[in-house]
């Protein structure tokens, strides 16, 4: 990798930082103190931060840059856009060849009858977008009242009013105002840490039936829709158990309840198909898209709509969009992602080469004291650290404590991987090789290594009363 030495010494870069810029989900404050660490250079896996140090990205960006940091492709493709029309606007019966080709282009790759895309800038917006077009859906075909959405707890669908508001996450919700009329939430299919005695099986089809009790207690004739992701990603890699899906996709089709895939992280080859509803066996009525549509290169984002919904949507004036709804820029880079994933088969790397080897260096970091199990689907999966296997326990301190000390030994290891709650999160890019994911395995342990020793140490492997 080229070393980039023309900056400001990491300290100086670390005060201009908390001096003037706010960071998200962040307490500034104490992250001003001890310093933002400062990338600036990246290439394949690898990010490169101020000091020099190599870091491998076990979480792609933000689940995001799944054909790689560093590819030039799509440097030019957004040099040539910018050259021809760096920007024009969607609204008042405009449009431009970029916004045309990715909405074809996303529609040829959708699962059959999704065939209409509505542009965004983010997942946020784009989910902000499915709040008023269900409700705008139901009132054009004479149900107004028919306006309210089901989402459920833990759940991640953005960080906006609306989109928060989807989300099930309380800690948002404290904030704000949050959620607003209308939202609803049921319990998530989170088999390891509350399924309790249950089977996997049970616990799946009982959470699923949470669905069809709320719709029950508010009315059939007011439910619009249910949204999910087909894996939970943010909420810390939750994979649902196989009896949940075909239980949720048999209560929208008694019920008439529209299905809104949240497909942000699981779209675009992360669950090993282009979409993650393939992968689980359903049929959405709306796939939110973002993130893995241009690689994070270019922001972006859009609902994935399909003919039934389009129809009664297209035919009135839909009063809503965005300043940068399918920005020729973002969506020419998009495009040429979607190319390169098809031209260097991706979903084929993805499927047998690159998630085999992950899933098998993630088994043996399932051997450490640490780590409970692992849950995986594709390229995206998570380790649960108990201080008890058998008990599947929690640990006798505050949630989150004992992830948050494995994620800083990751970062003092050069590796980037999240924690949500005790569980450890990993979503490299899909490119990755199983070499690369030898070094992920080494550094991963080191840092598992180096917790466990911390928690010995500090008396802390004690399990919850």
């Amino acid at each position: 990798m080229t070393t980039i030495s023309n900056h400001l010494p990491t300290a100086e870069l670390q005060a201009l930082d908390a001096a003037h810029h706010m960071h998200p989900f962040t307490a500034n404050s104490e992250l001003g103190e001890k310093g933002a660490r400062v990338i600036t250079s990246s290439k394949g896996v690898f990010l490169k931060d101020s000091d020099g140090n190599e870091i491998l990205d076990a979480m792609a960006g933000l689940w995001c840059v799944n054909i790689g940091y560093g590819r030039d492709e799509l440097v030019q493709a957004a040099t040539r856009q910018m050259a021809e029309l760096p920007y024009y606007n969607t609204f008042f019966n405009t449009t431009h060849t970029p916004a045309i080709a990715l909405a074809a282009e996303i529609a040829k790759l959708a699962p059959e009858g999704l065939n209409h895309v509505f542009f965004a800038g983010s997942g946020s917006e784009a989910n902000d977008t499915n709040i008023r077009m269900v409700r705008t859906y139901w009132a054009e075909k004479g149900q107004p009242e028919k306006s309210h959405i089901i989402s459920r707890k833990n759940a991640y669908h953005g960080s906006s009013v609306g989109s928060g508001s989807l989300g099930g996450m309380t800690y948002m919700h404290a904030q704000g105002g949050m959620p607003i009329p209308g939202i609803h939430h049921i319990g998530q299919p989170d088999w390891w840490t509350e399924g309790g005695e249950q089977t996997p099986e049970d616990f799946g089809l009982a959470r699923a039936q949470e669905l069809e009790a709320k719709i029950l207690e508010l009315g059939e004739e007011k439910v619009a829709a249910f949204i999910a992701e087909p894996v939970q990603g943010a909420g810390g890699v939750i994979i649902p158990p196989a009896t949940y899906w075909p239980e949720i996709q048999r209560i929208c089709d008694k019920y008439e309840i529209l299905l809104i895939a949240d497909e942000v992280i699981c779209g675009f080859g992360r669950t090993g198909n282009w979409f993650g509803a393939t992968t689980v066996g359903i049929k959405p009525h709306i796939m939110t898209i973002a993130k893995g549509l241009s690689s994070g290169y270019a922001p972006i984002g859009g609902s994935i709509v399909c003919d039934e919904v389009a129809e009664v949507i297209n035919a009135v004036e839909f009063n809503h969009g965005y300043t940068y709804s399918g920005h020729p820029v973002c969506a020419a880079v998009a495009m040429a992602n979607l190319q390169i994933m098809q031209d260097e088969n991706l979903l084929d790397h993805v499927n047998n080469v690159a998630a085999p080897a992950l899933h098998a260096a993630l088994n043996r970091l399932a051997e450490h004291p640490l780590v409970g199990g692992v849950n995986a689907k594709g390229m995206m999966a998570s380790l649960p650290l108990t201080p008890n296997k058998e008990t599947r326990a929690s640990f006798a301190m505050d949630r989150g404590t004992v992830g948050f000390i494995c994620r800083d030994r990751c970062f003092a290891n050069n590796l980037v991987m999240r924690h949500v709650g005790d569980r450890m999160i990993v979503s490299p890019p899909l490119v990755i090789t199983p070499e690369e994911i030898e070094v992920f395995y080494t550094r991963a342990k080191t840092a598992l290594d180096e917790t466990y020793k911390t928690l010995q140490d500090g008396d802390m492997l004690k399990s919850a009363s």
